[in-house]
């Protein structure tokens, strides 16, 4: 009994210890981590290492906790000023596209598969919601710095479609393991009204649990090693109450994450660096246990089908149903092409298709077998490709900053101060002489072993160690100044112009300098207000506005997204790859009206043209 129980405990640790070494493999070459966590899961199994796990009930308890711990990292990592600058599209993208690539990967599901619809619909479901722990690693194992918007669409998506798969998910496999077949209308009716009711519960529940967890972090003295496990064990808590009384526990989860992330909860940043490591190891663990309950040699004979379905899902359904979810928003064409490609489908997938065998429906393996291998599909087709396409639709920006030395300490009985200890690094502003702002008030300098106060030390040199008492809502003006200089790469040298222009002065002044063509209610805006108003009223970090011969370019935002210095190009950069496809209903508007200005300009010049020959013949006759 004791050598079986150490020697699962050994195999056990042996997995996730060689899940975790598989990581250096992933960010040396890039691959898709969470493919190599899933082939070692595979390799363990029974048609490889011989460890046999065939409880499905076990796998879908073990990966639905998993998942609501790594729902609540990603809502609590979310700023809200990504839901400011991405949530109208992320969310359509969460709800009307996952409902669309169900639909779409079901009628090709039907048609390949043999299933009935009911069940290819199911398949469809399954495979629907995207993976942000695969995306978000392949960026930064790419060292792929994506334009914000970009970033915050996936990033909100991918945290909150999860919850509509998983409830389409369940439905049609109750639906089916009833054996019903009720008429379209009433099916699409019971499937829409038990989606809000779903969604309103876990959304209230979700909401008022993570008020809880701010108000109950930061009126209880809880020890510092116990407020992260405490948290933890309430975002659970979360999860369960609301999936008891008949509302999304995944979706609660999330917003109790998003909700207690941005309150001004004490403690944040150690938190943060907990659940971080939580929900790494949830992933690793997820990962293992649905590599080792699947069964290679069972995908040979749907071998053909389940690839044919994947490439189908990475070509058509997501691009499609991508471009209908953001259709009325002005996303840039070289955007959504990017956010339909990285549609990575992930452990959410195999686990939902756990359901059907859960449901003891007859076809429930073979749903199972074909899901696995369509997210095999997709982490090797799109995993590969992610950093590399972004980079070809010039989707990347160069990073703000170079490297940042900073430790954050916390203070007992000070909730809402801390203190931050930088390490001053050379050719940071402050190593040239720049000063620390007043309202920052630095306590200590610690130079070659020596302690001294900050008024002793004078100016401030590469290496010092300097102890600052702040806020902790502290504006990352401070980590600009204690940042080293950013390292661009040769082909950005000239990203952000060629000098610095005023965003307050007036844009009259660009018009009389460069000629651009500006209207006559454009020269009266500001030159921060002029780029605001042709990016559709909100501007980020690396947006580029060309005007005629020139081209302005945003160097840098604030908190509040207020432009607060501007580039100035003579040299628009590089045409990039133009996109066929993905027009907006903006974009497909504005060709429209320039075609009917076209067409009545074109039908006024005969007009004028008669008119000046018929006065002519009329001075003739005269």
């Amino acid at each position: 009994m004791d050598q079986a129980f150490f020697a699962v405990t050994l195999i056990a640790t042996a997995m996730v210890l060689a899940a975790a070494f598989s990581s250096l493999i992933a960010f040396r070459f890039g691959a898709p981590l969470l493919l190599l966590f899933l082939g070692i899961g595979l390799a363990s199994g029974a048609d490889g290492l011989g460890i046999q796990f065939d409880n499905a009930q076990a796998a879908y308890i073990i990966g639905s906790l998993a998942l609501a711990v790594i729902l609540f990292d990603s809502g609590f990592g979310t700023p809200l000023n990504a839901l400011r600058q991405a949530g109208t599209p992320a969310l359509s993208l969460a709800t009307f596209g996952v409902a669309l690539t169900t639909v779409i990967f079901g009628a090709a599901a039907r048609w390949l598969t043999g299933f009935s619809w009911l069940e290819s619909f199911l398949l469809g479901a399954a495979v629907a919601s995207t993976d942000a722990a695969a995306v978000f690693f392949l960026l930064r194992a790419g060292n792929v710095n994506l334009r914000d918007r970009v970033r915050s669409t996936l990033e909100i998506e991918s945290g909150t479609n999860d919850p509509i798969a998983i409830f389409l998910t369940i439905t049609l496999v109750e639906v089916i393991a009833r054996g019903a077949n009720p008429a379209v209308d009433i099916l699409v009716e019971d499937i829409a009204i038990g989606f809000v009711v779903a969604m309103v519960i876990g959304g209230v529940v979700g909401i008022l649990g993570g008020l809880a967890i701010a108000r109950l972090a930061e009126k209880l003295d809880l020890d510092q090693g116990l407020q992260p496990i405490f948290v933890l064990t309430l975002s659970l808590l979360v999860f369960a109450a609301a999936g008891a009384i008949g509302g999304s526990g995944f979706l609660a989860v999330y917003l109790a994450g998003l909700v207690a992330g941005n309150s001004k909860i004490r403690g944040a940043s150690s938190l943060k660096r907990f659940q971080d490591g939580v929900a790494w190891l949830a992933q690793i663990i997820m990962f293992l246990v649905l590599g080792l309950y699947a069964t290679p040699r069972q995908f040979l004979e749907i071998l053909p089908i389940s690839i044919l379905l994947g490439l189908f899902l990475i070509f058509f359904a997501r691009p499609f149903a991508v471009w209908l979810s953001v259709f009325p928003f002005r996303l840039p064409r070289a955007e959504t092409a990017f956010v339909s490609w990285v549609g990575l489908r992930g452990a959410v997938s195999i686990l939902l298709a756990i359901t059907p065998i859960l449901g003891g429906l007859e076809r429930g393996r073979d749903i199972f077998n074909i899901a696995f291998i369509v997210v095999l599909v997709s982490l090797l087709v799109q995993g590969w490709t992610v950093g590399w396409l972004a980079r070809r639709l010039g989707l990347t920006v160069p990073a703000r900053m170079g490297p940042l030395e900073k430790v954050e300490l916390e203070l007992p009985g000070s909730a809402h101060h801390e203190l931050l200890a930088y390490t001053v690094v050379s050719g940071s502003p402050v190593a040239r002489g720049e000063r620390i702002p007043r309202w920052a008030r630095p306590s200590l300098v610690v130079r070659n072993g020596k302690s001294m106060r900050p008024g002793d030390a004078g100016r401030l040199a590469a290496g010092d160690h300097v102890y600052i008492f702040v806020p902790d809502r502290y504006p990352r003006l401070l980590d600009k100044l204690f940042a080293s200089r950013t390292q661009v790469d040769p082909e950005d040298a000239d990203f952000f112009g060629a000098f610095a222009v005023d965003p307050d002065r007036p844009a009259a002044d660009l018009e009389a300098a460069y000629g651009p063509g500006l209207t006559e209610a454009e020269r009266k805006l500001t030159i921060g207000a002029l780029i605001e108003a042709r990016l559709g009223g909100s501007a980020e970090y690396a947006d580029r506005v060309p005007l005629g011969s020139i081209e302005l370019i945003v160097r840098d935002v604030d908190e509040n997204g207020k432009i607060t210095a501007v580039g100035l190009s003579f040299e628009p950069a590089a045409t990039r790859p133009r996109i066929p496809v993905f027009l907006s209903a903006g974009e497909i508007g504005d060709r429209l009206r320039a075609f009917i200005a076209h067409i009545r300009k074109r039908s006024r010049t005969p007009a004028n043209g008669s008119d000046s020959q018929a006065k002519d013949g009329q001075g003739h006759g005269a």
